[in-house]
């Protein structure tokens, strides 16, 4: 595995519409690791394909669903991770205002309308469809990351745009 350079804003790629995956091969299984380990690097919640410069509909997400409410149990919990390659959201339901940032637009917040819940469909690295549902904050990144792979970000989705360490004050 290595750590792949996250695309920064005003790169072109990030205003691309990026092509279906249609190998499903190790090259692509090591792009996946690839964006694992540079995601967990940044302390992100989700990168997509445009992030670190691959034109491809494929984007990976933290996923913590399975997270104990427990605290002493938190100490020592690690989160999984959510593959998905050609994702389409198939169904939405809700609307929810809620912040956001995005790796390849450091220091920049944003409050965005999302879905409260999206039910996606995909394929997992071999090649295998799957339907997942999911709501709150993995809805939102799920979101968030099929915007990158139709060139469309944060800032272009925003209702309000804002520096991340003012709002911290």
């Amino acid at each position: 595995m290595a750590l792949r350079l996250i695309v920064q804003d005003g790169d072109p790629i990030l205003k691309k519409k990026c092509r279906p995956v249609t190998n499903f091969d190790a090259r692509l299984s090591t792009l996946l690791d690839d964006m694992i380990e540079t995601l967990d690097d940044a302390h992100g919640y989700g990168l997509a394909g445009p992030q670190v410069g691959m034109l491809r509909r494929i984007f990976v997400a933290l996923d913590e669903r399975d997270k104990p409410e427990d605290e002493q149990a938190q100490e020592t919990y690690e989160p999984g991770h959510l593959e998905f390659i050609n994702p389409e959201i198939i169904a939405r339901e809700g609307d929810a205002v809620g912040e956001e940032g995005c790796l390849s637009f450091p220091g920049i917040g944003a409050e965005v309308h999302r879905p409260e819940k999206v039910t996606v469909r995909a394929f997992d690295r071999t090649g295998k469809p799957f339907t997942l549902t999911v709501d709150g904050m993995l809805a939102r990144c799920v979101c968030h990351e099929a915007d990158h792979l139709d060139g469309v970000t944060i800032v272009d989705v925003a209702d309000r745009i804002f520096d991340q360490e003012d709002e911290e004050d």
